[in-house]
């Protein structure tokens, strides 16, 4: 690593002072907890010439969860959200999930929007500029090849790895974002683009690792809402090469409702194996009758067709996928059976 090149910070103290800042210097990026954005800078990855740090925004910084709905700022950190005693009785999943991420200082710093955000990871990527250079730059920086996969046709395969964008889809969460155009929601699922399609151009709506995010210029993300659904079991797990500060190889969000013995309700999301986060289609097939060996068939056939992890982590493709399958397995007994 290099040592930091020159940036300047600003320090907002409104909403509407980060959108004009943002609007005043295009080049710039958001600085929340800086915890993976910093350590880009340092590679050499990324060079923005101005940061505008998130932190004294009071308005992104608060938690309301309840019985009924939830609401959390892009600038709450990890820890907050973790340690939240309304969060952890109403959205176990988030709670989790927020718990499960790199180490204690880290989530100390770290934050909601920078989370939900995350730069798309490879190990052709996410490495000192030397290196890189040294290697052909990739899709993903300067270069023109994925060197995961170097027949795609100018699609880059860099994995999803935040923890909150899985435990967030298996609640039907919604995202509220702000830009020079105004404030908008969307359904969190879409604001994840990152299919990497060689059949479909890179748009608003259709990515790959390197546009994963369908933010229009300048926009934010200011907050994420879900409600909540009485009787929901909710839960989160995740398997990474250290137990600490590391990225998951796989990991796994379940919630389901039971309706009796019987599996009334299931939502699992993924993250660590696509470009993007992955909500598995098709688990409402697999509802409405036993938790049994035909449920279990059922969801590793969806997990082998919508779980597509390539070589862009030191594990190979197969294995992730196989993880992913087996954590999702446990969880849903787990919880089915709790």
């Amino acid at each position: 690593m290099y040592a930091l090149p020159e940036f300047r910070i600003l320090n907002p103290a409104t909403l509407d002072e980060v959108l004009a800042a943002r609007a005043a210097n295009p080049g710039s990026m958001l600085l929340g907890g800086g915890t993976d954005l910093v350590v880009n800078i340092r590679r050499g990855i990324v060079a923005p010439p101005i940061l505008i740090a998130m932190n004294r925004v009071k308005e992104l910084s608060a938690i309301h969860a309840d019985a009924n709905g939830l609401a959390v700022g892009a600038s709450v950190t990890l820890t907050a959200l973790a340690e939240h005693p309304s969060v952890i009785a109403h959205y176990p999943v988030l709670a989790q999930a927020a718990s499960h991420i790199a180490g204690p200082t880290h989530r100390n710093m770290g934050t909601v929007g920078g989370n939900l955000c995350l730069d798309t990871r490879c190990i052709f990527y996410n490495q000192s500029e030397w290196w890189r250079d040294a290697n052909n730059h990739c899709l993903k920086t300067t270069g023109i090849v994925c060197h995961v996969a170097p027949k795609s046709r100018g699609v880059c395969f860099a994995t999803f790895s935040g923890d909150l964008a899985p435990a967030l889809l298996t609640l039907g969460a919604e995202v509220d974002i702000a830009g020079p155009s105004g404030k908008r929601s969307i359904p969190l699922n879409k604001l994840y683009i990152g299919f990497a399609r060689q059949d479909a151009p890179v748009s608003e709506t259709q990515g790959d690792g390197k546009f994963y995010l369908s933010l229009r210029p300048g926009e934010i993300i200011t907050a994420v809402r879900a409600k909540n659904t009485p009787g929901l079991r909710s839960g989160y797990d995740k398997i990474r090469i250290r137990k600490s500060i590391e990225y998951p190889v796989a990991g796994v969000a379940v919630a389901l409702k039971r309706d009796g013995a019987k599996l009334a309700e299931l939502h699992i999301a993924f993250t660590g194996t696509n470009p993007r986060p992955v909500l598995l289609d098709g688990t409402a097939e697999l509802c409405g009758g036993d938790l049994d060996e035909r449920v279990f068939k059922g969801l590793d056939a969806l997990v082998r067709d919508q779980i597509m992890p390539m070589k862009t982590t030191f594990t190979p493709g197969h294995y992730r996928r196989r993880v992913a399958g087996v954590l999702a397995r446990r969880l849903l007994t787990r919880l089915f059976e709790g």
